[in-house]
């Protein structure tokens, strides 16, 4: 990804002031599933929003999983109202890269979700993945509802305990809830499932080569 910048958390007052009153067109159907990318989802779908450094390759994953209805990727976590790409790779947004997932929980469970999560990228690096430096790059789980939020710290907890065991250092991954309504914000169309477009594409996130143990979850 371009702007690489070091490793540092922009204040808010010091935050790109972005834009209240326009928001990012979104495509009509995934380019993978046929898909909505926006709300209303089918009834009884939940939304899981995580950040694993750059969001192409992270989307990727998830959209192959059974149970997962639709992916997107966008910005999360900071300060910048419907921030372009560009505005946040200069880190000053103070938003990282993120990618949305709706899931039917019956299908696969929500602690299902979180094991690819932590598996799937490199959790102990603070503010980057791999080569990709800057806040935007950082790992991150923001919940959407009040009942992730335990699930994401039992999990976090396991995992750390199977790290530690691999001495493969401490996590760092930011958890925070936000209201995926107004605290989401779309990435351009051109993001959107790249690497199905883009098959060759850039993927820089990489797993630590440690399994998360979960429970009796899908």
């Amino acid at each position: 990804m371009l702007f690489r910048k070091s490793a540092t958390m922009v204040a808010p007052e010091d935050a790109l002031p972005g834009r209240t009153d326009q928001t990012m067109p979104v495509p009509d159907a995934h380019f993978v599933n046929g898909n909505t990318l926006t709300a209303p989802f089918p009834d009884g779908m939940e939304i899981a929003v995580v950040g694993m450094g750059c969001f192409w390759g992270a989307e990727r994953i998830f959209w192959q999983l059974d149970g997962v209805y639709s992916t997107f990727v966008g910005y999360a976590g900071g300060f910048t109202p419907n921030c372009t790409y560009e505005e946040n790779c200069t880190g000053r947004t103070g938003h990282a890269e993120v990618v949305g997932i709706v899931f039917d929980p019956e299908v696969i469970s929500f602690e299902r979700i979180m094991q690819v999560f932590w598996e799937e990228h490199d959790p102990t690096q603070e503010m980057r993945q791999g080569n990709d430096i800057g806040s935007q790059y950082r790992t991150g789980v923001w919940a959407t509802q009040e009942s992730q939020l335990p699930i994401i710290e039992a999990t976090k907890a396991r995992f750390q305990e199977r790290l530690t065991e691999a001495k493969k250092g401490e996590i760092t991954t930011e958890v925070g809830r936000i209201d995926f309504h107004t605290d989401f914000y779309y990435a351009e169309p051109y993001h959107q499932q790249y690497l199905a477009k883009n098959p060759n594409g850039y993927c820089g996130i990489k797993g630590t080569g440690v399994s998360c143990p979960i429970g009796t979850g899908a």
